[in-house]
């Protein structure tokens, strides 16, 4: 099972009982739960071998062979299928012909070149991930994920996840929670009996049998089962049945079974564990199942594996150089920021992370002023009405801090808009105003689980650049390629690509279909557009928008070419709804704006329905919600692991040290950094008495742009000697430079916000 809440344990542990009680429901025999009391009750010294399972393994397995049989064995009617493969851009979709329930995307890999072939991990079927070795039910398009795709290596690991899971059942008899794929890798979360926890030394004897597994070539079998017959073959565990129970639909789900393991899984996976040809245990750690430090702690392993020991080698290379440029160690090294457990998830800010964090917003508000935006400032705590109006509250209220106040509950605002659709909707308005484009840089809170904060990239109190854009329908085009065009004058500053990727109407949505149709056009056109201007191509995700409307979704790469998702454009067509928001069109009354009501498919649509349509010569206006950096907390995260803590001199909080020769010079030193700081440059100087080498060493470890050195020659001359911190040539002494004119250089580098850093 994928995506299941576990967070990562911080607080003490409780034991619990490790097992189902027998039920209706799941009725394990008495002898299977026996089994099942003594897990992990064998000596660490001698792990148990796949050969010796327990009882409550061996009996989920022979029911799924039993199960398995009888599926094979049903008769299936087998037709002409015509196959379309499409091998990408670069070569014409070439047609086949298949036979339904026999052919597997596998048997066509035939016509594709052993060059590609080596790196497919699984194959598309109409858009949809499939199994390679799964039979085709009818005539269907078929594409091919390598590893090297992010599908791909979502595949790849989820597949070695499972393996992982193999070989922990053999080594420990444990209940295994889920294990899904991560960003860099994967984990699996078991239960081990008497609170056992996993040891350093443990990895070893685990990597050995998945090696082993791995040799074996153990094939993935897909099987979808009742959940009646679920309950059978997983009653031993009562994770399992909690899934079965509450994650999965009433006519069940698919298992797959490799080598001894069978797990619950939507898939897909690789062929067979042959294909995992590098894998190494990362690290453990202990997490609470569902996320809730009132139930069971579990044991979490974290792998990783590749289809090649070359990719496991870059691999570890890249963590290493992540390691060095983890943001929570460069603003601890450079005194940026720090937490505390006073407020867990809310950042203290140091003067020179403030720094940082002013220039941030200093740039994005210069740019409102140029594009039209009204900045406001809305209260950080509403009355819960106004959560259930929008439509939060039923769906977000979890993720919220709320209190009481003189009998009324209140929640902190863990987002603008609806805050901005009581400002729009505060007094009459008219098509002259539209668009309207409020900017908001208030505080939010959002009640994140205390073991998913990750210094600033996962926090609970944060500030973002949000903006709500109200307009027509006709401006739609308009302001989404207004919004391309700030995307890319932020995102150029800092040398950031990004890709865009459109997600449509899905299968349940609010609003006329032609409502939908029409925006989704015009958000195809700006694409388009778009594309047309820069060559950067985009993407279309379809059915995976909001139900309130179709989204873009922006992500870029940083400096290591990992991605991050900053920047969100979505239209929304609900809010407004919620909130009854109109203006007067200015046109007669028969010629009113298309009307963006309720429809039946829209979830919670008998709620909404109750709310009025405008009335003649009025309409709904469209709401567009953006952010170009998003959370400043986490866009700083991302750009000092992008910089490597060396920042820009623009973003700099360390710009210019002084230093001097001789003592006798302090005065000159003192006055070069008043006048620095009188053109609000962040200049800091060092008259200590340490030895100007050990000075010099302290401002390159301290990353200052530019170091000047003065002397007597240079307090004579009003000028200074620069050491430029990208430019190792500088790092001797150089030509004299007059004072005023570095000055204006330095002005000048901030002003135009240039990455590269020289005068």
């Amino acid at each position: 099972m994928e995506n299941l809440p576990i967070r990562p344990k911080i607080d003490g542990d409780k034991s619990t009982n490790l097992h189902t009680t027998p039920s209706q429901s799941a009725q394990p025999s008495h002898e299977l739960n026996d089994k099942a009391q003594k897990l992990g009750t064998s000596s660490r010294s001698e792990p148990v071998s796949s050969a010796s399972l327990p009882d409550f393994i061996v009996r989920r397995n022979e029911l799924f062979e039993e199960l398995k049989k009888h599926y094979d064995s049903r008769e299936k009617s087998h037709s002409e299928i015509q196959v379309v493969l499409d091998l990408g851009p670069s070569r014409p979709p070439v047609q086949h012909v298949g036979e339904s329930w026999r052919s597997t995307p596998g048997s066509f890999l035939r016509y594709v070149s052993k060059e590609v072939s080596a790196d497919v991990v699984v194959a598309k079927v109409d858009g949809v991930l499939w199994d390679l070795d799964r039979p085709l039910e009818s005539s269907c398009r078929i594409s091919y994920v390598p590893f090297t795709s992010p599908e791909g290596r979502n595949v790849f690991w989820h597949s070695s996840a499972h393996v992982l899971g193999e070989a922990a059942e053999c080594h420990y008899n444990c209940l295994l929670s889920h294990g899904p794929p991560v960003e860099q890798g994967f984990f699996y979360d078991m239960r081990i009996a008497d609170n056992q926890v996993v040891k350093e030394t443990d990895w070893v004897p685990l990597e050995s049998k998945a090696s082993k597994f791995f040799k074996e070539k153990q094939p993935f079998e897909r099987l979808h089962v009742s959940i009646q017959d679920l309950k059978k073959m997983f009653g031993y565990s009562k994770y399992k049945m909690y899934y079965i129970e509450n994650l999965l639909p009433p006519e069940g789900s698919t298992v797959y079974k490799c080598g001894s393991l069978v797990d619950l899984c939507t898939g897909p996976h690789i062929q067979n564990t042959g294909k995992i040809k590098a894998f190494q245990i990362m690290k453990n750690s202990s997490c609470y199942f569902r996320g809730d430090k009132d139930d069971d702690s579990l044991q979490r392993i974290y792998g990783v594996a590749f289809p090649d020991k070359k990719a496991l080698a870059e691999h570890k290379q890249f963590l290493a150089e992540a390691a060095k440029r983890d943001h929570r160690k460069i603003g601890t090294e450079q005194e940026l920021w720090f937490f505390d457990e006073l407020s867990p998830g809310s950042c203290f800010l140091l003067p020179h992370g403030t720094i940082i964090f002013n220039a941030l917003q200093k740039m994005i508000r210069s740019e409102y002023q140029k594009r039209g935006y009204q900045e406001v400032q809305t209260p950080n705590m509403y009355d819960t009405a106004l959560w259930q109006k929008s439509g939060h509250w039923k769906h977000y209220q979890d993720d919220m801090f709320i209190l009481e106040v003189e009998k009324r509950k209140f929640a902190l605002k863990p987002m603008n808009c609806p805050g901005h659709c009581v400002m729009f909707g505060h007094r009459e308005r008219t098509y002259r105003e539209l668009p309207l484009r409020m900017a908001d840089f208030g505080v939010l809170h959002r009640n994140e689980a205390s073991g998913a904060l990750s210094g600033l990239t996962r926090v609970r109190r944060f500030q973002q650049d949000d903006a709500h854009i109200f307009c027509t329908t006709d401006q739609i085009l308009q302001e989404i390629e207004g919004l391309f065009d700030f995307l890319k004058y932020v995102y150029d500053i800092f040398d950031f690509k990004f890709k865009l990727k459109l997600s449509t109407r899905p299968e349940k949505y609010m609003g006329e279909i032609e409502t939908w149709n029409m925006a989704e056009a015009k958000l195809k056109e700006a694409l388009n557009n778009f594309t047309e201007r820069s060559g950067d191509p985009w993407e279309i995700n379809e059915g995976d928008g909001a139900f309130y409307g179709p989204k873009i979704d922006i992500t870029t790469s940083d400096a290591m070419k990992r991605e991050h998702q900053c920047a969100t454009i979505q239209l929304d067509f609900q809010l407004p709804q919620n909130f009854e928001l109109e203006y007067m069109t200015g046109e007669a009354a028969i010629k009113a704006e298309p009307n963006m009501g309720i429809d039946s498919k829209a979830p919670d649509s008998s709620n909404s329905a109750k709310l009025k349509i405008p009335g003649p010569g009025r309409a709904r206006p469209v709401m567009i919600h953006r952010a170009i950096v998003g959370s400043f907390e986490r866009f700083m995260a991302v750009i000092t692991e992008h910089f490597a803590g060396k920042w820009p001199f623009w973003l700099s909080p360390r710009q210019v040290l002084v230093i001097p020769v001789m003592p006798a010079v302090n005065d000159y030193v003192e006055e070069v950094q008043r006048l620095l700081r009188a053109q609000k440059l962040h200049a800091d100087i060092d008259i200590s008495g340490n030895t100007m080498p050990k000075k010099i060493l302290r401002g390159q470890h301290h990353q200052y742009n530019f170091i000047f050195i003065v002397g007597a020659q240079e307090k004579e001359s009003k000028s200074v000697n620069i050491r430029n911190r990208d430019d190792q040539k500088t790092q001797s002494k150089g030509e004299l430079v007059p004072l005023a004119e570095a000055i204006w250089k330095l002005k000048a580098l901030r002003k135009e916000r240039r990455l590269v850093n020289a005068l």
